[in-house]
């Protein structure tokens, strides 16, 4: 199959599971909670299932995790997007949560949609082992939680508090965690659901997450608001520093390139059957949106 195959198949299971976990939640929450999670690429879903499947974990129990990390992701969409953060009124081409209905009701569908992904993975379905569910648990709350990626939202704030422009290096840590970390969790969450070691894959995770920032550096600048699905040119607009200020537009590429070229090396060990775990890396340093 191709890769836009591949996800499409993925997107159909993906939302079938997130349709039945939140299929209990009604009212405004629970619409909000629907909104929030529609559209989008599924990219950390993806990546849950085919490190999964490298170990030839069942899929079902791979969706479940797959579910998990989207609705995570969700809910820090949520919240970013609030004016307290940076004020999005468009994520995924859609009103953001906030101005659809209110910031209360954004903000208690974030804190929804973070404790259902805690649910779902801590669920006996996802394993049937409860010290590998444990283990999911845990990793999931390090990546997401203050010394993961809300770290990484903070970092990002008291930068723009401060109002100094942020040296690249700081730009590297910041996105490792805000960014990283939520890309990162699921490679390692099919790991553990394979009894594997995760080390090359959270290698790989690693470089597709800078990769990944730098492709959507390079979209705030050249990319179209209709085909991003949110405003383009904020971070010009506002001063900040990004891997495009620093490096410039042909030199944030070169260095996208280089980081997908050393993603590539982490899946060696897994031969042909990381084919899909490949074309991923390749199509974050090539996508419009």
């Amino acid at each position: 199959m191709t890769l836009d195959q591949t996800l499409s198949i993925a997107r159909t299971d993906i939302q079938a599971m997130l349709d039945t976990a939140l299929a209990p939640f009604d009212g405004p929450v629970g619409d909000a909670m629907r909104h929030a999670l529609s559209g989008g690429k599924r990219l950390r879903a993806v990546l849950a299932l085919e490190a999964a499947a490298l170990f030839d974990v069942p899929r079902e129990r791979a969706l479940r995790v797959g579910a998990a990390i989207e609705s995570m992701h969700a809910y820090s969409l949520v919240h970013d997007d609030l004016p307290c953060m940076d004020d999005d009124n468009l994520r995924r081409g859609q009103p953001t949560v906030h101005r659809k209905w209110d910031e209360a009701t954004a903000v208690l569908a974030g804190d929804a949609l973070q404790t259902l992904a805690f649910e779902l993975v801590a669920h006996p379905d996802t394993d049937p082992d409860p010290a590998v569910r444990a283990d999911l648990t845990l990793t999931l709350a390090q990546a997401s939680g203050a010394a993961g990626m809300v770290r990484g939202q903070a970092l990002d704030i008291a930068a723009e508090t401060a109002g100094a422009p942020l040296t690249l290096d700081h730009i590297v840590e910041l996105q490792r965690l805000k960014t990283g970390r939520l890309l990162e969790w699921p490679c390692r969450a099919g790991a553990l659901l394979g009894r594997a070691d995760p080390e090359p894959l959270l290698d790989y995770a690693a470089k597709l997450g800078l990769a990944f920032q730098i492709a959507d550096d390079l979209l705030d600048v050249e990319g179209d608001a209709a085909k991003v699905g949110k405003a383009v040119g904020k971070d010009a607009d506002a001063g900040k520093a990004t891997f495009v200020s620093h490096l410039g537009v042909e030199g944030a590429r070169a260095e996208a390139r280089q980081l997908i070229d050393q993603a590539e090396l982490s899946l060696l060990p897994y031969s042909e059957k990381a084919a899909t775990l490949l074309a991923v890396a390749r199509y974050v340093v090539t996508r419009d949106r």
